[in-house]
């Protein structure tokens, strides 16, 4: 056997003892790449993986765009529909945002009917969106108490590894600005409201946001942008959401406590970030 092959024999049995060992000891294995200040995947602790946004991807949809965040990959399309507003608010449309985690997309989830974890994205997807007032509803008023837009924004994730609120969300706020819809009329007399074919106005974003998640390990070490084998192993997890302009829109913070100095970090982290994916 030449030399060569018996180095990449080692090689693969080195390879093949460290999966072993991730697989059996998560938490010790991260923490080992923790001491050395590097992650598993290379990245330091405070940086952030690759990003790209194809837009206009589904020609079936009324807007959509397709993100990749690292190995996350999530694809939203709007498809916008006539509804009737509510009483109290007849001059306001509908925002409807989902995300489907399906099987496909990680051996985590099973196939059925939709996860605990989606419908918990789902939530926080639409308070993240009502809460930056990005989008008036009442830009998408056709005739007060009688017709308005409902957009239906829907994302898939087609490959899972960690951060899908952060992916999830950016897609959505690029789908909705690729998002355009036909001129609708409403006829009084036939209660009717004609769409036309030819003429389409964009839908207007008023706030240009982005949210950044981190994980806390060990109360110290603050991890960016968190991969699917980081996500369980930290202790706390904290969302910041601002605009381009500096602005806080909201902090969402699970697992436990964090301290005044490290809020601080992540919100200027944050700050960081909106103005990256703005650019």
């Amino acid at each position: 056997m030449s030399s060569s092959s018996v180095a990449n024999s080692s090689v693969e049995d080195e390879t093949l003892r460290a999966q072993i060992f991730q697989r059996l000891h998560p938490r010790v294995y991260l923490e080992r790449f923790i001491a050395e200040k590097i992650r598993p995947d290379g990245r330091t602790f405070d940086e952030w993986r690759n990003v790209s946004v194809n837009v206009g991807s589904i020609s079936t949809a009324d807007g959509s765009a397709l993100v990749r965040m690292g190995d996350t990959t999530i694809v939203c399309g709007v498809k916008a529909e006539i509804a009737e507003p509510e009483l109290d608010r007849p001059e306001q449309g509908f925002l409807v945002p989902n995300i489907d985690l399906p099987a496909i997309c990680s051996p985590k989830f099973k196939p059925g009917p939709p996860t605990e974890e989606a419908q918990v994205l789902s939530d926080r997807l639409n308070e993240a969106l009502v809460a930056s007032g990005a989008l008036s509803l009442s830009s998408l008023c056709i005739h007060p108490g009688k017709a308005v837009w409902t957009l239906y924004v829907d994302c898939t994730c087609i490959n899972y590894d960690g951060n899908a609120f952060d992916a999830a969300l950016l897609a959505m706020l690029s789908a909705l600005r690729n998002t355009t819809l036909p001129k609708a009329t409403y006829n009084e007399e036939t209660g009717r409201t004609t769409c036309s074919r030819k003429t389409r106005s964009p839908v207007q974003l008023t706030r240009n946001f982005a949210s950044t998640s981190f994980g806390v390990l060990d109360t110290s070490h603050v991890l960016s942008d968190l991969t699917a084998f980081e996500e369980p192993l930290t202790d706390v997890t904290l969302t910041v959401i601002v605009d381009d302009r500096g602005e806080l829109i909201s902090i969402t913070e699970s697992g436990g406590a964090i301290s005044e100095e490290t809020l601080l970090w992540c919100m200027n982290r944050a700050k960081e970030r909106a103005l990256q994916l703005r650019d």
